[in-house]
């Protein structure tokens, strides 16, 4: 029987945060692979996401795209998983979802490519300023053993993931005790490194 959910990647994309959300569901999925110089572009897969990018599902009929949007849809459409608070306990998790989807990847593909944003412009970015936002994240992440408390999540999926590949494989920013520990923490995931595994194996076949 194949799966009810198909994967739409590339193993150098972040795809591989969605691949680790998958892994850690337990659900079983098709995989699409798609090269950035064709079939990423082509007229079927614009027909599921008309930007040309990776990763995105379908489960069903229902199409989702967006790295942390994936993350939250599948942390609710497998429940037995808990990769969710229940709902009245959301408000950390929605938080720091959306945190790491907006002012910290701003911030951090901004100091990526050089982008320079004046005292003038702080307020009109989301993120105001790049330590401000290294500064929160630290905060929480000294305060609790997961990003929203003791638990985890669906939202350490997507904030450890950036957090690993901006200070370890990009180094956009500086370690930090507290950011060391987190992504060490993670690290030892077992979906995390069957996840890992596929996608380094998926690479190797693409070079």
């Amino acid at each position: 029987m194949p799966a009810d959910i198909t994967f739409y990647t590339n193993p150098m994309s972040r795809g591989r945060i969605a691949r680790w959300m998958l892994e850690e569901t337990g659900a079983a999925y098709d995989v699409e692979v798609l090269t950035f110089d064709d079939s990423i572009r082509s007229e079927g897969y614009r027909a599921i996401n008309p930007m040309a990018k990776v990763p995105a599902i379908r489960h069903g009929d229902v199409v989702v795209t967006e790295a942390a949007a994936i993350c939250a849809y599948l942390a609710d459409a497998f429940p037995d998983a808990g990769l969710a608070p229940s709902p009245a306990g959301r408000g950390a998790y929605y938080r720091w979802l959306f945190f790491c989807a907006g002012p910290f990847e701003s911030a951090t593909v901004n100091k990526m490519l050089g982008v320079e944003i004046s005292a003038e412009q702080q307020g009109m970015v989301g993120y105001g300023t790049l330590d401000r936002v290294l500064d929160t994240l630290e905060h929480t992440l000294e305060a609790s053993t997961h990003i929203a408390g003791e638990a985890f999540s669906a939202a350490d999926v997507y904030v450890g993931a950036n957090l690993n590949w901006s200070m370890n494989v990009v180094h956009t920013i500086a370690p930090r005790p507290a950011f060391e520990r987190y992504v060490a923490l993670l690290a030892d995931r077992p979906a995390l490194n069957r996840a890992n595994e596929l996608d380094n194996t998926l690479a190797a076949t693409l070079a």
